[in-house]
């Protein structure tokens, strides 16, 4: 089975907007628990994905990967990003320790969004007579893909990813001011790696588990689970 360009982007747009904008959600979410209410003053705590939509990161360049895997007959890592949501580290009660949980929220919440999605594909492998089984599979095998995509690229310990505030809030002090000064160039150091070859080495081996992990939970086969993964991103 081989989808057209307009029934992948179908496949893809609403596990895309969500994952991404959910992700910043509980960010802001995870602040405001914490002590900073910056992200709710700007009403940016909220399930809305228009709240949180980038026209670039949301929508063309999430779109730009689609299509020129599609053209070009590959499979490359899709990802995007949505607005920041704004936190102030120093409104929160324990700035460096409570730093841990506000960076780790957007990761878990894709955690969370994958398995939901591994949740629909057990649904629609129990009903494989209805017309929407097919379509509902296919888009809970994109929801975990960009999800477990999304968390093992924000899990890398550099920052301004999440790993990297991750790290900072573990490291003693002063390794942790060392590691913090490396932000203003941790986007042309993601690019490098990227460019490199080296991003895929340290994500796959994450991205791969959270798919296990998910074909374990609800009993789905692992080998069906890729196989639909594999429709999706051809």
């Amino acid at each position: 089975m081989e989808l057209n360009l307009i029934q992948k982007v179908s496949v893809f747009a609403i596990p895309v907007i969500f994952a991404i904008t959910l992700h910043e959600a509980a960010h802001g979410y995870t602040a405001l628990r914490f002590g900073d209410r910056t992200a709710e003053s700007q009403g940016r705590i909220s399930l809305n994905p228009i709240r949180h939509f980038d026209l670039m990161g949301t929508l063309i360049v999430p779109l730009a990967i689609l299509v020129i895997s599609k053209l070009t007959g590959g499979a490359g890592i899709l990802f995007g990003w949505a607005k920041p949501v704004p936190v102030n580290f120093g409104n929160l009660r324990h700035p460096k320790q409570d730093m841990l949980w506000v960076a780790a929220a957007g990761p878990g919440a894709n955690l969370l969004m994958a398995l939901i999605w591994a949740g629909l594909i057990k649904l629609a492998l129990s009903m494989p007579g209805s017309a929407f089984a097919m379509p509902l599979a296919l888009m809970g095998a994109a929801g975990i893909f960009i999800n477990a995509v999304l968390m093992a690229l924000n899990l890398i310990p550099l920052p301004p990813l999440d790993g990297g505030r991750i790290a900072v809030s573990l490291l003693p002090a002063r390794m942790a001011y060392q590691l913090a000064r490396i932000e203003p160039y941790g986007i042309f150091i993601l690019l490098g790696l990227m460019y490199m070859g080296l991003l895929g080495f340290f994500m796959w081996p994450l991205i791969q588990a959270l798919i296990q992990l998910a074909a374990f939970i609800f009993g789905i086969n692992p080998v069906e689970l890729l196989a639909l993964i594999q429709i999706v991103l051809n």
